[in-house]
């Protein structure tokens, strides 16, 4: 965990930003995966990790931003749990270690809420979105457990969301080492990718580098040859010649900062021609809405430049035709670049979606589109310099939707319906780095993964 200076600054600087009250932060608790003592994987809610720092189950916290005191909820081991798990460290040195003084059991927390409630002071809290905190939260505070999300705290998440956006050097530091296990888990993959092999070994393999760097996964591993399913977290079927494979997997550290890359390459040594035109189109994009990432931009417009970088490409290749700025606007490249650009990433790999995309995406005066491919973009506000934002371009050939589209005559003016009879089983390419907005050029982060079709080539043969 990083220093008790770090925790105690930033819950300072959250009571600073709400103003009035008490703000209550829960922490997760254990989930039973199929009966109580099978338990899934524990993940900590990462706004209790950026504030407390205490990465186990069944704790909360409550900040008086009238005192400036935070005060830990929870209990301390019995010797029934030591049995069972070993000795762990008392939740009393675990606080000062995170610079908190006051430890509570946590059966008080319910005594501490209710007193709140009859002062009628202000109880700050989340959009819970895990069964248990919901269960709890809705008996606490009185409140019907439907209404939970609409009775959140907007001044507490505007205000966390204002300090998460904004990555310090030492959560960038963490980043870094989620990407260098990262580029392990893609190294090893590329090397061992041949016609025979599976999807799933070869997952195995990246989610064994992902464990053995002391973290896990960040998210479950996309490792496929049907790129154009955009979500194909399916790992059955055999690789073949000829084919690609596109996978999107990032490791999360110990702290549980995590890394979002996307990296498509050739089954066979080397990329077909075909493959390597479209390739070079998603790398171009990519490129263009990485410069793109600078303070005062919006990345909705580094979202429109890809696209036209890659409707520009499409013409080339005679598969889209017309004025560039008209296919755009009217969204006929969404055919084969249905989503968006890219998202905020860090304690979470889209980072703080939790809290409701108008505070973390958007903002009034700035709503999401209806558009199909644009209503995807799921970050467009403008750029600071701190935030970490994933930048994944692709192109990918649906065949399901360029049929429909094709039947329902849709922008027949700019796509080539009789053209893309060569591309219908081509699958997709999406290229994916995290880039850190600074005040200057936009960086890069981590090591550097084989991206260009000179490296990948050299690195499969």
């Amino acid at each position: 965990m990083f220093s008790a200076n770090t925790y105690t600054h930033r819950r300072a600087e959250l009571m600073h930003r709400v103003g009035r009250g008490l703000i209550f932060l829960l922490g997760n608790e254990l989930s039973p995966m199929n009966y109580q003592d099978n338990t899934f994987p524990f993940r900590q809610d990462s706004n209790f990790l950026y504030y407390i720092g205490l990465d186990h189950p069944h704790l909360a916290a409550i900040l008086d931003t009238e005192t400036g005191e935070c005060i830990l909820f929870g209990d301390e081991l019995s010797l029934d749990d030591i049995i069972w798990m070993g000795p762990q460290p008392p939740l009393t040195e675990q606080a000062l270690v995170v610079g908190i003084q006051e430890v509570q059991p946590f059966d008080l927390l319910l005594e501490v809420l209710t007193a709140a409630r009859k002062q009628n002071r202000a109880i700050h809290f989340l959009p819970p979105y895990r069964a248990e905190n919901k269960i709890n939260l809705a008996y606490w505070l009185h409140l019907p457990m439907l209404e939970l999300t609409s009775s959140a705290s907007i001044p507490l998440i505007q205000a966390i969301v204002a300090q998460r956006s904004v990555k310090t050097t030492e959560e960038i530091a963490e980043m870094d080492k989620a990407l260098h296990t990262t580029k392990a888990m893609y190294l090893a993959a590329m090397k061992q990718t041949r016609p025979g092999i599976k999807e799933a070994q070869l997952a195995g393999i990246a989610e064994g580098i992902a464990v053995a760097g002391g973290g896990n996964l960040a998210y479950p591993i996309i490792m496929t040859v049907n790129g154009q399913v955009l979500h194909n977290h399916h790992h059955h079927n055999t690789l073949k010649s000829g084919q690609l494979v596109l996978a999107d997997m990032g490791a999360e550290t110990a702290m549980h900062y995590a890394a979002d890359i996307t990296r498509t390459w050739p089954v066979d040594g080397s990329f077909t021609q075909q493959q390597k035109e479209i390739y070079q189109i998603v790398l171009d994009a990519q490129m263009a809405g990485i410069a793109a990432m600078r303070p005062g931009l919006r990345n909705l417009d580094a979202h429109l430049t890809a696209a036209k970088v890659i409707t520009n490409g499409l013409k080339s290749l005679g598969l889209m035709q017309g004025d560039t700025d008209e296919i755009v606007q009217a969204g006929a490249h969404a055919l084969f670049f249905p989503h968006g650009l890219g998202h905020m990433i860090g304690l979470d790999v889209h980072d703080m979606e939790d809290l409701g995309e108008k505070y973390t995406g958007y903002h009034e005066g700035l709503e999401r589109s209806t558009q199909f491919g644009l209503r995807s973009l799921r970050m467009a506000r403008t750029l600071e310099p701190g935030f970490v934002m994933t930048i994944e371009p692709g192109i990918y050939f649906i065949p399901e939707l360029i049929d429909r589209w094709q039947q329902e005559g849709r922008f027949n003016q700019y796509i080539n319906y009789a053209a893309l009879a060569a591309y219908r089983g081509f699958s997709g390419i999406r290229i994916e780095d995290d880039v850190l907005v600074t005040q200057g050029e936009p960086k890069v982060l981590g090591p550097g993964i084989p991206k260009e079709i000179g490296e990948i080539e050299a690195l499969r043969s």
